[in-house]
């Protein structure tokens, strides 16, 4: 049974890294002109808006922002749906992707799996002129070659441990917490 171990961070830290990593993203791409961003489904769809409203303010203008379901994508594809299919849930990309900058955004970054099926998915729309990736949670232990441009905290962890990031949207509490399995 999994036992909560500490909470990394609250409403307001959470924030705070948000904001700072909208920051960043403007500061490295030049402002918003060309700029996407892209949530990863489940979480970093509420956390790819959040990240837009909070450019929005900082600039006046608002920058696109869609949702990407990764499962066809996956190298481990395991069955979710009692019938053995995998749960397909929807994608939403209703801008062309094409020659800009596109930010995928997810809530952890642990194997580097997710990112990879997500770049996947992204080349089945086309051809942006870049890919970058912004993290609320950089927790370690890739598998794969691919690391965060944009990262909210690092948070070692053990394979033994499960970071939880809690959105309003989804799980109506806002927090990040560490659970020892």
């Amino acid at each position: 049974m999994a036992q909560l171990k500490a909470r990394l961070m609250d409403g307001p830290a959470m924030n705070r890294a948000l904001t700072r990593i909208a920051h960043e993203i403007l500061e490295r791409n030049g402002g918003c002109e060309g700029l996407c961003l892209v949530g990863i489904r489940r979480r970093g769809e509420p956390l790819a808006r959040s990240i837009a409203a909070k450019i929005e303010q900082i600039e006046g203008q608002s920058v696109p922002v869609g949702t990407l379901d990764i499962t066809l994508y996956r190298d481990d594809l395991s069955a979710a749906g009692n019938d053995g299919m995998p749960q397909l849930n929807e994608t939403l990309v209703p801008f062309s992707i094409t020659g800009q900058k596109v930010v995928l955004v997810d809530d952890v970054l642990f194997t580097g799996r997710t990112a990879r099926a997500a770049i996947d998915a992204l080349f089945q729309m086309g051809r942006p002129a870049l890919i970058q990736l912004a993290i609320l949670i950089d927790r370690g232990h890739r598998e794969l070659p691919i690391r965060a441009d944009f990262v909210g905290k690092n948070v070692p962890t053990s394979r033994s441990e499960m970071i939880a990031v809690r959105v309003p949207e989804i799980d109506g509490d806002t927090a990040v917490e560490i659970w020892t399995l």
